[in-house]
């Protein structure tokens, strides 16, 4: 084989495998991205749980728009006994107010402040009231829970799907 048709053989094959290669990618193969939020009045120690609480909402196929719903958040002493978090709303409160125990959120792990920031935008966001329910072994049925039943908290790593299942289903989705 001359030169001149070995050129020609090599570059078709060249062509060949830029073409199968720009033609196998399609726009399902491209990660969605989720635009940042934008929470103008929430804590900024607040935003990455505010985010959090939307992308859990997405994957469940639930659509959570924080800064269209105009909910503030902020960390700071709150004067009762035994209260890590609130959400204060009402006919003469808007918009809403998320306010975690700053006591709480210095001595918590990520995973308990996860809890109580999703317990909160649970009423703030989602409109839910508490839910006492226990499983026969104690422990609470759902994230919504006020801490003043007989139920106890087992949220972690191996239940937090459940959590947050329970959280979002359809009934309770705005």
């Amino acid at each position: 084989m001359n030169s001149n048709k070995m050129c020609r053989s090599r570059n078709g094959i060249i062509f060949l495998f830029i073409t199968l290669f720009f033609l196998s990618c399609s726009d399902d193969d491209v990660e969605e991205v989720m635009e940042p939020v934008t929470l103008a009045n929430v804590d900024e120690e607040l935003v990455p749980y505010f985010e959090r609480f939307q992308e859990e909402a997405a994957a469940r196929g639930i659509s959570v728009d924080l800064a269209t719903a105009e909910i503030e958040g902020v960390i700071e002493e709150i004067d009762e006994q035994h209260v890590a978090g609130q959400c204060s709303y009402g006919r003469f409160r808007n918009p809403r107010l998320v306010t975690i125990d700053a006591s709480f959120w210095r001595r918590s792990s990520d995973r308990f402040k996860e809890f109580i920031v999703f317990h909160e935008l649970g009423h703030c966001y989602l409109n839910r009231g508490h839910l006492e329910s226990a499983f026969s072994n104690g422990v609470c049925v759902s994230i919504m829970r006020s801490g003043v039943g007989d139920c106890f908290d087992n949220y972690h790593v191996n239940t937090r799907a459940y959590y947050i299942n329970e959280l979002f289903e359809q009934e309770f989705a705005r």
